[in-house]
């Protein structure tokens, strides 16, 4: 591995095992590569299912837990939990997301962005807003009129979303619009499998969309993102989330 300062990919998202859903194999595949990788997670997802692992009161605290184990095996540098209610996303002030994304933005400096597509990917309120809330944020981030006491601008050069495929979808992913990022991991299939699993409290989707699916391996193989902004692709899909960039 060699150490790449200049590179970092900044993950958001509102609860937790999205990070293990969407871009896991990206994250750690950048890490081992040098790269820094950063999560955020918007809340403790307390309204999620509780597996009957413990009380509806308990979740917070659990999911958590869950989260802080697949950050672990995901490799990723940091994790911030932000102080947010599942399901309460949309409600979040602007003026007060804001400030919070601009002052991690400019502290991290990302090189590139990943968050959900401006339809959350599966139409959840809190995905919508908090791919609202992401755009907001870097716009801002790079403008120096904006919060200057949160320091010096930062421009990301690339916003990358959610797919509009899934990987458990038939046929080809290749040809299709929307498929910007087609990246291999498949060395990282084992831990991206672990990371979903460690999402104890919602085993139950969790199995069924992967962990027991007869193409388990061969989905986790591969990680698919679609550009939002940044540098124009000499080939789509591009194998690396920082091709074209300085």
């Amino acid at each position: 591995m060699t150490n790449r300062p200049d590179r970092s990919v900044l993950f958001v998202f509102p609860h937790p095992d999205d990070e293990s859903h969407w871009g896991s194999g990206v994250a750690i595949r950048c890490h081992d590569e040098g790269a820094r990788t950063v999560l955020v997670t918007a809340t403790r997802g307390g309204r999620g299912t509780t597996g009957g692992l413990c009380s509806a009161e308990e979740l917070p605290a659990l999911r958590e837990q869950e989260l802080r184990e697949a950050a672990r095996i995901l490799k990723f540098d940091e994790l911030q939990i932000l102080p947010y209610e599942d399901k309460e996303v949309p409600n979040i002030k602007p003026d007060e997301i804001r400030r919070i994304l601009v002052g991690i933005i400019r502290r991290v400096r990302p090189s590139v962005v990943v968050t959900f597509d401006p339809d959350g990917l599966t139409f959840h309120l809190d995905h919508i807003a908090l791919s609202r809330f992401v755009t907001d944020a870097i716009s801002a981030a790079a403008d120096p009129r904006w919060l200057p006491e949160l320091g010096a601008p930062h421009e990301v050069a690339r916003l990358l979303w959610t797919p509009p495929v899934m990987p458990w979808d038939e046929g080809e992913f290749p040809p299709r619009p929307g498929v910007d990022f087609l990246i291999d991991t498949t060395a990282w299939w084992p831990e991206r499998a672990r990371a979903l699993a460690a999402h104890r409290s919602q085993r139950v989707i969790l199995e069924k969309l992967y962990l027991n699916h007869p193409r388990c391996q061969e989905m986790l193989s591969f990680d698919v993102l679609r550009q939002a902004w940044g540098p124009r692709l000499a080939r789509r899909p591009a194998a690396d989330v920082f091709e074209g960039l300085a």
